[in-house]
């Protein structure tokens, strides 16, 4: 530090005009370290401490704290206006009006701890808040029970001492993992994501019981997280956070939730970007947000809608990534945590609240008791008469000192002077009208009381466990997760990119390029795909795309490389050195170190590649080879097809096609695929096709093959299968589609109320396909595709569960199959209690007339024993009805749902 001599031998225009220093003029030398150093911590200290970081026991920034604080002193449950409570405000918070407002609209939109009125602003949208004066908040009732508590909080001065603010306010709540945080201070910073309200109870509860706990993030925004990296909020960890989006038909899309952090405006300004720098194709997009995220993108002609989504996941703000730091306050030094131990602080806190909000309240039970009682016994036992020949003060109060002796043991504590002055304040009045039994009716309500509290605080973590659970049914509606919880897949930046550039190339000087328009056209592409160019002496490469690339002479095949792909066959056949064997090979190329030449040849000198072709599917096809002129030569060609050799490695030598000298080749006969059906698997998980056996097999696929969906909604669609489909969000059934199944579906019609049975073949169609009635309040109650399926059914026909009956339904014999739209046969007149299939048909001689087939659905409620049938499943909250594997260990194709 500076001594005040020290400063009154700087001249006062030391910092405006510095001058070298002139030891025989009076100037003194000072050194800054010292300040510098014992300043900036200070400083560093005051930032974390008091602005950036939050207190762990009550979740809030010291603005946050002292808007609440101002808030409960203006509190009378009207509202009051923002520019009033952040003037009331400033009595607490030295950083002006600016930094207060901002803080106070952002507690607003949280819509947890404030009722606000007016615009303040849109989340969603960006839109900023309307000025001060022309909105108004209140502090909900949320708030009120939760937050504040004077018998319970600590205070202390405020920053000018003229009043009294609280050190930390009495949350009984995780509040600060409700809310989340983010802050950033001098040298550290905090970012604590938002948490379900629900979930935070529900874990609250788990810790108490002893149990352990999951915390995942939940976002106000919506949309799909993939928290498989949280890492329990911690440093290090991440999260990945998706944008909602749905396909409306294939030249529409729909974002209808955004990423947190994100609004409309900005995630619109991405999208704009991606498709100027060519990434993605969009004709137009309109922004519909209002209460709802609605921006609608439209696609142009020819663009993959699938492809497309992936696109403006891989290029757009429609992902993001965010990096939690738990840093929190604790016994006023900052601690880097994660979110769990964060709600153990919490929770623990609230229990020792709660103690002592009941410690407190015993203690008031306690005082009142003492008063009655000493009141009962001074005016019953007419104690007052007695002070009336008192003299003095001193001698009133020994008087009724004395009084009381006699009843001393009956209370709980010693009677003390001030008791004795407050019974002398008793008006005439009360003593005159003093009723006995009501006041032992007091006593006896208060004691009732004293012995419940004593009963919670013996019981302390069940009355903590209910405290939690009523916080829940009175706060906890209209707070379920928003935030649906997803794994991801990794997309390949270079498989969802856009095809913006045109590739073109000089094959006789050896050019390839975005910027040769005056050359040979080869295809579209895109500018971070690579590009496979393969040369005439057998030598090829992979590089990436460019304006203008030297690729080498005498190109004789240039394309867009994928990697790791295996269905695209390269045949060749080459002449190994300058006058050597004829060889021919089938090879692919899966994966290549950028901008390095191999060899499809053996490698010798003055080699060349005669026939070349590449096979996107593993086309073989026939070529006729003729040979050089030669005396005496009886057979001047032949034909080699190429399907009678093997697919090898890209380094294989290949087999010798012939020793005598060739003089061209042609291209006999057009080829077909030699590869086999692609296997192709569902993972449940992320929601994608893959080839890596993830998930469920759907079979091997090829050509025109379809996957079959069905939808909760009733309804299916049928997709191709390539790997970039996006399946619709309420699937609930996928397999591979087979033409000659029959649906069978069971669904309660939303008019009359009665359940109907309908069969139908599946249609081959390109959009979806709804199969219900279309009234809006029907729904779908079971399905079957299933050759010849068989139904139980339960139904009720007098209240009562003793009145339940089961009967069984033969459905190809009860209903003939009809059209799509065929509205179905009725099952029964009766109220239908359970619907499940039955793995195998039942049909006993003496029974027949219990599986009906032409019989009136009124003769349908015959009891039938089916104890022998499979039992239920409950699988993610629906009813699977058979508990079985085919043969080849796939799950049934059948399903009912919970009534």
């Amino acid at each position: 530090m500076v001594d005040n001599d020290d400063l009154k031998n700087i001249p006062a225009d030391e910092d405006q005009n510095p001058e070298p220093e002139k030891k025989d003029e009076g100037y003194k030398t000072i050194h800054l370290s010292g300040m510098y150093q014992n300043w900036f911590l200070d400083y560093a200290s005051y930032v974390i401490l008091e602005r950036a970081v939050p207190d762990v026991y009550d979740g809030l920034k010291p603005v946050h704290r002292r808007i609440l604080h101002a808030m409960k002193d203006l509190d009378d449950g009207r509202y009051n206006k923002v520019a009033n409570i952040i003037g009331h405000t400033m009595k607490y918070h030295p950083h002006g009006d600016a930094s207060i407002g901002d803080a106070l609209v952002q507690l607003g939109q949280k819509d947890l701890l404030i009722d606000t009125q007016g615009n303040w602003g849109n989340v969603l949208t960006g839109d900023s808040s309307a000025a001060p004066r022309y909105i108004e908040a209140r502090l909900s009732k949320f708030a009120l029970e939760v937050v504040f508590n004077p018998k319970t909080t600590q205070w202390k001065l405020s920053y000018d001492g003229r009043n009294k603010e609280p050190v930390a306010l009495p949350v009984k709540f995780p509040l600060l993992l409700a809310q989340g945080v983010e802050g950033i201070a001098v040298g550290l910073a905090s970012k604590i994501l938002p948490h379900n309200f629900n979930e935070l109870v529900d874990a609250s509860i788990r810790y108490l019981q002893g149990k352990d706990f999951i915390l995942l993030p939940d976002f106000t925004t919506g949309g799909y997280g993939d928290f498989s990296k949280y890492q329990d909020g911690a440093r290090g960890g991440k999260v990945r956070i998706r944008a909602r989006i749905n396909k409306v038909d294939n030249k529409t899309l729909s974002i209808n939730e955004i990423p947190f952090g994100t609004t409309t405006s900005s995630l619109i300004d991405s999208i704009i970007a991606a498709n100027d720098k060519g990434k993605i194709k969009v004709r137009k997009i309109d922004d519909n947000t209002a209460e709802q995220v609605e921006v609608i993108i439209h696609l142009n002609q020819g663009v993959s809608p699938d492809q497309t989504i992936d696109a403006l996941y891989a290029f757009t703000n429609c992902e993001i990534s965010i990096s939690p730091n738990c840093c929190i306050i604790e016994e006023g030094k900052p601690r880097f945590t994660n979110v769990k131990d964060v709600l153990r602080i919490a929770t623990d806190k609230t229990l020792d609240l709660l103690t002592l909000e009941l410690e407190i309240r015993m203690s008031e039970l306690e005082e009142q008791w003492h008063f009655l009682s000493l009141e009962k016994i001074f005016i019953e036992k007419k104690i007052y008469r007695k002070i009336e020949l008192c003299e003095s003060w001193e001698e009133v109060i020994e008087t009724i000192d004395n009084g009381l002796k006699p009843y001393v043991k009956k209370f709980k504590r010693e009677i003390t002077r001030e008791d004795i002055v407050r019974l002398t304040e008793i008006k005439i009045k009360r003593i005159s009208k003093y009723n006995s039994f009501k006041a032992d009716k007091e006593i006896e309500n208060i004691e009732g009381e004293m012995g419940e509290v004593t009963n919670h605080l013996e019981n302390i973590i069940d009355f903590a466990i209910n405290y939690y659970r009523q916080i829940k049914k009175k706060y906890g509606k209209g707070r379920e997760r928003k935030t649906e919880i997803r794994n991801f897949d990794t997309i390949e930046a270079t498989a969802v990119a856009a095809a913006n550039q045109k590739l073109y190339v000089n094959r006789k000087e050896g050019f390839a390029g975005t910027s040769l328009r005056k050359d040979d056209f080869v295809c579209d592409c895109s500018d971070i795909d690579d590009i496979i160019v393969f040369r005439a002496n057998g030598t090829y490469m992979v590089t990436k795309v460019a304006p203008k690339v030297y690729v080498g002479q005498d190109v004789i095949h240039i394309d867009i490389f994928k990697r790791n792909d295996d269905r695209t066959i390269y045949n060749a056949v080459y002449r190994d050195g300058k006058a050597g064997f004829y060889y021919v090979k089938r090879f692919s190329v899966k994966s290549i170190t950028r901008d390095k030449d191999y060899d499809l040849t053996i490698g010798n000198k003055n080699s060349k590649v005669l026939y070349f072709s590449a096979n996107p599917n593993g086309e073989a096809e026939v070529i006729k080879v003729i040979f050089k002129p030669k005396p005496r030569l009886k057979n001047k060609s032949f034909e080699y097809d190429f399907s009678e050799l093997s697919i090898k490695g890209k380094n294989s030598k290949g087999n010798i096609l012939t020793k005598k000298p060739v003089l061209k080749i042609q291209k006999q006969e057009e080829g077909i695929s030699t590869l086999g059906a692609i296997d192709i698997w569902y993972d449940e998980t992320v929601r994608r096709l893959n080839t890596d056996e993830r998930g469920k097999y759907l079979g091997a696929f090829k050509g025109n093959d379809k996957i079959l969906t069905i939808m909760k909604s009733g309804s299916y669609m049928l997709y191709p299968y390539e790997l970039t489909v996006h399946f619709e969000e309420d699937m609930i059934y996928i397999e591979k589609f087979d033409p000659e199944k029959i649906l069978s579906v069971v669904y309660q019609d939303g008019e009359n109320g009665y359940q109907y049975l309908k069969r139908f073949a599946v249609e081959e169609s390109g959009r979806k396909q709804e199969f219900l009635n279309g009234h809006k309040n029907s729904r779908m109650t079971a399905f079957s595709l299933d050759d010849l399926p068989k139904l139980e059914i339960e139904v009720e026909k007098k209240s009562g569960k003793n009145s339940r009956e089961k009967s069984l339904v033969d459905v190809s014999g009860f209903i003939a199959v009809k059209s799509l739209k065929a509205k179905g046969k009725r099952l029964t007149m009766h109220k239908l209690t359970n619907v499940r299939w039955i793995e195998q048909p039942i049909m006993e001689a003496d029974t027949k007339d219990q599986v009906f087939g032409d019989v009136a659905p009124e003769n349908l409620d015959k009891k039938h024993d089916s104890s022998e049938s499979k039992p239920e499943e409950k699988i993610d909250g629906e009813n699977k009805t058979d508990g079985y594997k085919d043969d080849n260990n796939n799950e049934p194709n059948q399903m009912t749902f919970d009534f």
